[in-house]
């Protein structure tokens, strides 16, 4: 259940950053879905190979350069998603930001109770 809840958040989420950034097209709720699992399959595989490969970067970049990280993966996931058009890396890069603050304040509203209930 709580798979299903995450993909239906990443899926709003990517419909609310088409929504605001310029450059960042999704064809309809359909393709926010289909775009949202290959997103999270990218971001697992290749993601944490390029997070792995640019540790050194990322360290003395304090963390920013994960930002560039999940723009590529953005760009990788619209590349073979029909539907679902990042434009240009300015793009890719706004949409990367607005992304993790929309899904992790989607994911903040919809807070998983089991982890409260089982510290009691």
């Amino acid at each position: 259940m709580r798979l299903l809840v995450r993909w239906l958040i990443n899926a709003v989420s990517l419909l609310i950053v088409a929504y605001i950034v310029p450059g960042f097209e999704l064809h309809g709720f359909g393709a926010a879905l289909i775009a949202a699992v290959v997103f999270g399959i990218v971001n697992a595989t290749l993601g944490l190979l390029l997070k792995v490969i640019t540790f050194p970067l990322t360290i003395l970049s304090f963390g920013l350069f994960l930002i560039v990280i999940n723009a590529i993966m953005l760009k990788m996931a619209a590349s073979v998603t029909p539907g679902f058009i990042v434009h240009t890396w300015t793009a890719a890069l706004l949409g990367a930001i607005v992304l993790s603050l929309v899904s992790a304040f989607l994911n903040w509203l919809i807070k998983d109770n089991r982890r409260i209930e089982a510290r009691r």
